[in-house]
């Protein structure tokens, strides 16, 4: 595992959103890239990760970056094709980068499947002040009962020293889901004070899931060829 950066902000509040249920981390983190002054400082390799970029509208997007916002010192990893069963590797990168920018906080953004078609509600887990938060009172539950996977089961299980606070927003399935990424959104400017508006994303919604569906539909196929080619290397 490499971590490659160009600049290295110290104090950062570090927020990562992983390619999960609804692809909510995904989809959150490019909007606030979108919607905030990023610059791009780094990337991440990982031999595990598969061997492939996505190119959109003549863009490289490679498999995990690394974005800045000076404004709030800010860092955002934004992440697309991370392959399988990473967690653990992913939660050892978040705590090397953490530990690289000395971040005060680490905050990650999960999408869960909900029971109920017709809400998004948002919970959260907080290693800080006992798992409770007056700031999020309004916008979130605190989670009292569920089952973490992933890179944020992960990063909980290593319990770091670093203060870590998980925000979950329901998902209606396994697509792409804009409506609960903005739930996530406002619950994540009620936590930060970033001043985000969520609704431009609502208004994007098909633009942003078309997008990523394209990308992570390429990037299945070229794994399935790739898989094909070894097999009849194989045979």
């Amino acid at each position: 595992m490499k971590i490659i950066l160009n600049k290295k902000p110290k104090n950062v509040t570090l927020i990562e959103g992983f390619p999960g249920f609804g692809l909510i981390g995904t989809i959150t983190i490019e909007f606030l890239i979108d919607h905030l002054k990023t610059e791009k400082i780094g990337i991440v390799e990982m031999d595990e990760m598969p061997a492939m970029i996505a190119i959109h509208q003549n863009k490289v997007i490679e498999p995990i970056s690394i974005h800045y916002n000076k404004e709030f010192n800010m860092v955002l990893v934004h992440a697309i094709n991370v392959g399988k069963d990473m967690g653990w590797k992913l939660a050892e990168m978040i705590e090397d980068l953490a530990k690289e920018l000395g971040a005060k906080e680490i905050i990650s953004l999960e999408g869960v499947g909900s029971p109920n078609q017709d809400t998004s509600r948002v919970f959260y887990y907080t290693t800080k002040n006992g798992g409770t938060n007056q700031k999020l009172e309004n916008v979130a539950k605190p989670l009292m009962e569920g089952i973490i996977v992933g890179a944020t089961g992960a990063l909980l299980a290593k319990q770091l020293k670093v203060p870590f606070i998980a925000l979950f927003a329901e998902a209606k399935s396994g697509l792409p889901d804009s409506k609960a990424a903005a739930e996530i959104i406002k619950a994540l400017d009620a936590y930060t004070g970033l001043k985000v508006d969520p609704k431009p994303l609502l208004k994007q919604a098909s633009l942003f899931e078309n997008k990523l569906k394209t990308i992570l539909e390429k990037g299945q196929k070229a794994e399935d060829m790739q898989q094909k080619k070894r097999l009849s290397y194989v045979g």
